[in-house]
């Protein structure tokens, strides 16, 4: 698969903005930490592409991905999805990490501390 054609494709460009201006308050916190290189000097990207799913921090240079799961993916469907997704970008040689949206509240160091531990 080319690189290229699986990164922000243009039919998901309007909800990839859409999905910027409306940042879960999780994923708003964790940005605020991330955005600006202000985490260990690394540059993340918030709401990007890859084939057909918009991920929600990715940081290219080390093929890093963080998601943040909601209460809507404690159910066995959607459960189900995000192991499909996870093992479509896994095949593509990403590393995707997920926490609960609770997570970045009662415990944002730790987070970090795992996002750290991440970096090759």
């Amino acid at each position: 698969m080319n690189k290229n054609k699986i990164h922000t494709k243009k039919e998901l460009k309007t909800l990839r903005a859409i999905l910027r201006q409306k940042l879960t308050p999780a994923e708003a916190y964790l940005w605020n930490v991330l955005k600006a290189r202000k985490f260990k000097n690394k540059r993340f990207t918030k709401q990007h592409s890859i084939g057909n799913y918009i991920v929600d921090f990715y940081w290219a240079e080390h093929k890093l991905i963080i998601e943040l799961d909601g209460e809507i993916h404690n159910n066995a469907l959607q459960i189900e999805k995000d192991n499909e997704r996870t093992k479509y970008l896994e095949n593509l040689s990403y590393k995707v990490i997920r926490f609960e949206n609770k997570m970045v509240f009662d415990n944002l160091s730790s987070i970090l501390m795992e996002i750290e531990n991440n970096f090759k």
